[in-house]
């Protein structure tokens, strides 16, 4: 996929792959009926990493890698990772707000030239259900990602046996890289 293509994206899908020693995820375009589409990207998480790392690759042979994202410290409850190119170069950073995050996850997303990105749970009942009753943490969670009250990109789950989320993306300027990165992140690294 060429990045020119994916930044005309305005909307793609993420789908978890179950598989044992690793979290793997495809997001793919929309197709124009609607359903899932080409393969945009393949990602990557190994289990149990002592330093958390997704690596994205352009497809599932995993031989050219399109972006990654990697945390700064092996631990941190506030963590903060950091999103760079196939080649190195930084895209942007996204971080955890733990103090917030008690109650209703959030997170913050910083690109250059654009305004510090908030994303959210959008529902406070529901993170609260997820959060003190056990048997309901598998619940649905939807995030509204906004910039100075106006709406960047939301990440919606969807019900079923493998995690899928549909992705819209409203801001023309984000880049597309950086949400795909904190979509997969909100899956691979979400507290549940």
């Amino acid at each position: 996929m060429q990045l020119d293509t994916l930044q005309t994206q305005h909307q793609f899908f993420i789908r978890q792959r179950i598989r044992m020693m690793v979290n793997q995820y495809e997001v793919r375009a929309v197709a124009p009926d609607g359903t899932e589409g080409e393969l945009l990207a393949f990602a990557q998480q190994k289990r149990l990493a002592f330093k958390e790392q997704v690596t994205i690759y352009t497809d599932d042979s995993k031989q050219t890698p399109l972006l990654g994202f990697k945390a700064r410290q092996r631990l941190d409850l506030g963590a903060t990772y950091d999103v760079t190119d196939h080649a190195g170069n930084p895209i942007g950073l996204f971080r955890k707000d733990f103090a917030q995050s008690l109650l209703r996850s959030t997170w913050h997303v910083e690109q250059p030239g654009l305004p510090q990105v908030t994303g959210q749970e959008r529902s406070l009942p529901v993170a609260l259900l997820r959060r003190f009753v056990d048997s309901l943490s598998w619940l649905p969670y939807h995030f509204d990602f906004v910039a100075g009250g106006q709406p960047v990109f939301s990440v919606v789950k969807k019900w079923g046996l493998r995690d899928k989320y549909v992705v819209e993306i409203q801001h023309p300027q984000v880049d597309r890289r950086l949400v795909i990165a904190m979509a997969v992140g909100l899956d691979a690294l979400q507290a549940r």
